[in-house]
């Protein structure tokens, strides 16, 4: 899980993604993404079997936003 949180809100980020894409370096998927009630993160939700691909990616982000990333295990089962 990224939390991705904008310097200068939402636009600077969304015209660079228009101009040039997510720029993810092969090997970093991106699954989903849920951007807060004002507009200030994003959530998403990403894949990658190499966690050092995050540094990749965030590095050409990071004058747009800062980013904390979140490694998550499995979904508990849920009983009755």
């Amino acid at each position: 899980m990224v939390i991705e949180r904008f310097t200068d809100g939402p636009g600077p980020v969304y015209d660079r993604f228009h101009a040039m894409g997510r720029m993810l370096p092969e090997g970093l998927a991106y699954l989903d993404s849920w951007l807060t009630a004002d507009g200030r993160s994003c959530y998403q939700l990403m894949e990658t079997e190499a966690p050092a691909l995050f540094a990749d990616w965030t590095a050409r982000w990071d004058d747009l936003a800062t980013f904390e990333i979140v490694e998550l295990g499995p979904k508990p089962e849920q009983g009755d």
